[in-house]
This record gives C-alpha cells, sequence and structure tokens, in this order.
C-alpha cells in the first residue's frame, strides 16, 4: 500500500473558516506567507478579506502547504486572560523630542534604541499620508525615519503583515520587529511558533514583536470620507492625532478636540473585529498603550525576556525613563468589555 500524503489545509479552508463567516482580521499574514503569491487584497468592496488568483498549489496541484490556514490568528484562537502573563507594568516616556508622538512616545523610543545599537536592521510598521491620513504598511531601517514617522495610525486597518514578505523574501533582512494590533501580534507568534517549513524564512528573521492596545480597528473610507469628512466637516489634514480610550478621540492642528463615542461608530468597524477578545496583545514581547498611564506616558507591559532586553537597552541609553505608577484598573476595564465578545 502506497504511503498516504500528509493532508494540509490550504485557502479554501480559510475561506471555508474564516473569510466567508466574515471573521477576517485583515491582518495580511496569509498573504505574507503564501509562497505562491496567490493571495492579495483588493482594496474597497472587496476588502473585507483576501481574494485569490486561483493559483494556490495545495489546491490546484495537491502539494503540501497548508502556511496560510497556520498563520491566521482566527483559526483555533483561543479567549485569552485580561492582561496575559508578564514580567513587569510600567510607564515610560521618550528622553528625546518627538514631534508626532503618541502618549509618551515609548514605543518609537525603544525601536529607534534598538535600530541605532544593531538589535533590529527592521521594523515592519504602519505610516500616513500627511494630506489624507490614509495608511500603507512600510519596513523602515533608520531611527530618523522612525522617529520622523512616529504617531499612531493602527486605528486604521491596514494588512501590515503583507509587508513581511518583502523585508524578508525580497531584502532578507533578519533581525526584524513588527508592530501591531492584537491580531497582528497573534499572526506573527504563530509564525514563530509553527514547524511549516514554509514559513521558516519568518521564523528565523523576526525578533521582536511589540503590540499594541487595540479595541477595534476603522475602514478607513467609511470614517474618514462617510464620517469624519460629511457629518463633522473635519479635512483630514487638519488632524494631528487620533487615539481610541473607550471612545475615538480627534485632536486637530489648532488644538480643537472631536470625541466621538464608539457607539456611533458602529457601522465604520470592520466586521472581523467583532470576534476578538485581546485588548492587550498578550502574545507580543512587550504591549504598549496610553490607557493607564499618567500624562505624556505610555504604558509598558513587559511579557518576555526579550521584551526586557530592549526596554532596559532603551533605559541604559538615555533613550527611555521608566517609571510612574500605572493605573491597571483603568485597563482591565476596558480588557474585560472587549472579552465580552467571548461566545457563549
Amino acid at each position: 500500500m502506497a504511503e498516504q500524503k500528509p493532508i494540509s489545509k490550504n485557502y479554501l479552508d480559510l475561506k471555508s473558516r474564516v473569510w466567508d463567516e466574515d471573521i477576517c482580521s485583515g491582518c495580511g499574514a496569509c498573504i505574507a506567507v503564501c509562497p505562491a503569491d496567490a493571495l492579495y487584497f483588493e482594496i474597497g468592496v472587496n476588502s473585507l478579506h483576501p481574494q485569490s488568483n486561483n493559483y494556490c498549489k495545495s489546491a490546484v496541484d495537491d502539494v503540501p502547504c497548508g502556511a496560510c490556514y497556520e498563520v491566521c490568528p482566527r483559526v483555533d484562537e483561543k479567549h485569552l486572560d485580561l492582561l496575559g502573563d508578564y514580567l513587569e507594568i510600567t510607564a515610560g516616556k521618550a528622553e528625546f523630542d518627538i514631534p508626532k508622538k503618541q502618549s509618551g512616545g515609548a514605543v518609537t523610543a525603544l525601536l529607534a534604541n534598538a535600530l541605532d545599537i544593531g538589535l533590529l536592521d527592521a521594523v515592519v510598521t504602519v505610516t500616513e499620508d500627511l494630506w489624507t491620513l490614509k495608511p500603507h504598511s512600510m519596513i523602515i531601517t533608520r531611527s530618523e525615519a522612525l522617529i520622523a514617522k512616529a504617531g499612531s495610525r493602527y486605528n486604521w486597518w491596514v494588512p501590515l503583515i503583507s509587508s513581511l514578505k518583502e523585508a524578508v523574501i525580497k531584502k532578507k533582512y533578519r533581525n526584524i520587529a513588527v508592530i501591531g494590533v492584537p491580531c497582528v501580534v497573534q499572526a506573527v507568534r504563530k509564525m514563530l511558533e509553527t514547524d511549516n517549513q514554509l514559513v521558516g524564512p519568518y521564523k528565523k528573521s523576526i525578533r521582536f514583536v511589540l503590540g499594541l492596545f487595540c479595541t477595534e480597528s476603522f475602514d478607513y473610507d467609511k470614517l474618514i470620507v462617510g464620517k469624519l469628512k460629511s457629518e463633522y466637516a473635519l479635512e483630514p489634514m487638519k488632524v494631528c492625532r487620533i487615539d481610541v480610550k473607550g471612545k475615538l478621540e480627534i485632536t486637530c492642528n489648532d488644538g480643537v478636540q472631536y470625541v466621538i463615542p464608539l457607539a456611533e461608530l458602529q457601522d465604520t468597524v470592520r466586521p472581523g473585529c467583532g470576534v476578538c477578545t485581546d485588548f492587550t496583545a498578550i502574545k507580543a514581547d512587550i504591549s504598549a498603550g496610553s490607557v493607564g498611564s499618567p500624562e505624556g506616558y505610555t504604558t509598558i507591559i513587559v511579557r518576555t525576556l526579550v521584551g526586557q532586553h530592549l526596554l532596559d537597552s532603551a533605559v541604559a541609553n538615555k533613550k527611555l525613563t521608566v517609571g510612574g505608577e500605572v493605573d491597571i484598573e483603568a485597563i482591565e476595564k476596558l480588557a474585560k468589555k472587549k472579552l465580552k465578545r467571548k461566545p457563549a
């Protein structure tokens, strides 16, 4: 009797399990690891999940793969604790000027220090068009560029991890940091833990994962065009900062602030966010956000020895100051609210 080949999942299984159920996070992990470049996002009406060009070698030629299915954060998603495991929780702020920093600028300080001393050679992150606020993922390799691009763009949906393919496969960086919201962090952690050989280059190249607190991500067109421009007559170029702390806070260049309850924005939230129960990105090496820290500081949750090393290095090199009391109850309050999405 001929030996049976192991059966691996392919994009059709992912489509049935995730895409057709409208629970895709939009992280782009499946696109990044697809060896045939068969998956892509079509921006616009079909952007709720990836599309396929029908050249999946597993589905068409019966070639074992399964990479896309194995790294999807919505497959076998585990419902998590409020804050997860951690080594310490502290507040931090950058010790140098960051013009458009979010809260204390600690995330930028951590990563800029790691780039400067050679711990990292690339950071996969999100930046935006200053005129339109339209986001896109990119690779940053110099601390000066990282500082110039500082500021949170993670309120917008963008398939962040899809830029990993360029960083790992084309440019062959081998000390990469990924910054992302919880679904991105979950996908990257799956890359680091899988035994699938096709994901091997990513597993060898990603050194550090920084997670950002997140309640949900918004669709750019629906929020900017459909809400802010139409209902509030607010031009994107006038926006200085956007933050989500149980409500949407928009600060303009002239200091005027708009506060919009999240209940009024539900039609702008990506459907896949409705099943996510992770507020603090508990699979990261370090999680960070503005909730719980004093004004001008960033809350930092150190979860792993890798995260501790990067934090200690930034402090030792006087790029970052830590200390100050963190209101853990404030973080837990939002974490509990998101955890209620857990299916019965």
